[in-house]
């Protein structure tokens, strides 16, 4: 069988999709790399990578071993970090995936007290979309991600972390500033300010308007905006009126134009989501404990409210 440095230099040219870049990152020579897949081929009796695609691609059978080598590269990497967590070291590189939608609000309350506590951890924090998020995920490239769930999506592990209302942001001569709840039929309103396509949150926000049935339109705005920063929709509804939906913690600097949605509370559900047999479940342990001291402590009660759904 392949040996664990064979499976890691295939699984790296995988990932790199060509055989010198994927040498630059194992720290090896490209010819010493190309002769351990060669042997790995040798050793299985089928070849894993089409050599004549520009860029390399695996073959169909090639897919299913690299697949399977990721499997047992991180069960390998499980053994180290089980003597690692009996002798009690927290260190080592933890790579984070988060949303955009989440990251200016939260990271502010845990990452600083968290490096603090931990120096020898190596964070590396990325902010990407849902879809890149998952894709690095399976591929290895990332660690964790802090996302938005659920995600239905039977390779990964989903661990809830805590519940953000989703909460309306008004223009101060709205109709919706007269009251400080808001009926949930009344959401179809034509002055919604919308986050652009490809972020989850949108999603969830046409899920939870529609819900009614009575359909969506921002047709009385002045002018068609679908932008990709919640607080380029504060801006917006600011200057130029009407509202938008906020998730909790883009809320809680702007308190004085936040209005509630009447009951049942819509609710985002924001976890860590990795691979089911990832190896660092202390570092994700302690970095859960650190959020979870940090935030606001209502929003860990999931009771509270109703998971609006994105998918």
């Amino acid at each position: 069988m392949p040996t664990i440095t064979q499976l890691e230099y295939i699984v790296a040219v995988d990932r790199e999709r060509h055989f010198g870049l994927a040498a630059q990152k194992c720290f090896v020579t490209q010819p010493t790399l190309s002769a351990q897949i060669k042997k790995a081929e040798e050793l299985l009796g089928v070849l894993i990578f089409d050599r004549s695609k520009q860029p390399i691609a695996p073959t169909p059978i090639g897919q299913e071993i690299i697949r399977q080598a990721r499997v047992i590269l991180r069960e390998h990497q499980r053994l180290g970090q089980l003597v690692a967590d009996f002798q009690n070291d927290i260190s080592g590189q933890l790579r984070i995936g988060i949303l955009p939608t989440i990251a200016p609000y939260l990271l502010p309350f845990f990452v600083g007290n968290f490096i603090r506590k931990y120096p020898q951890v190596n964070l590396q924090i990325k902010e990407r979309t849902t879809d890149q998020i998952i894709s690095d995920l399976k591929n290895d490239l990332l660690d964790v991600g802090l996302l938005v769930t659920p995600l239905k999506d039977e390779m990964l592990y989903e661990h809830p972390l805590f519940y953000e209302e989703i909460q309306l942001y008004v223009h101060p001569e709205h109709s919706f500033a007269q009251n400080n709840s808001i009926p949930l039929d009344l959401l179809n309103h034509e002055n919604l300010w919308m986050l652009s396509q490809g972020h989850c949150f949108r999603s969830q926000v046409i899920n939870l308007c529609t819900s009614q049935q009575n359909g969506l339109s921002n047709g009385n705005l002045p002018f068609e905006y679908e932008g990709g920063s919640l607080e380029g929709l504060q801006r917006l509804v600011d200057k130029e009126g009407g509202f938008t939906l906020l998730p909790e913690l883009a809320t809680l600097h702007s308190p004085q134009n936040v209005r509630s949605i009447q009951a049942p509370i819509p609710l985002r559900e924001v976890s860590f989501v990795y691979v089911r047999n990832y190896a660092k479940i202390k570092l994700l342990q302690l970095l859960e404990q650190q959020i979870k001291e940090s935030i606001p402590t209502h929003m860990l009660q999931k009771d509270r409210g109703q998971i609006v759904e994105w998918k």
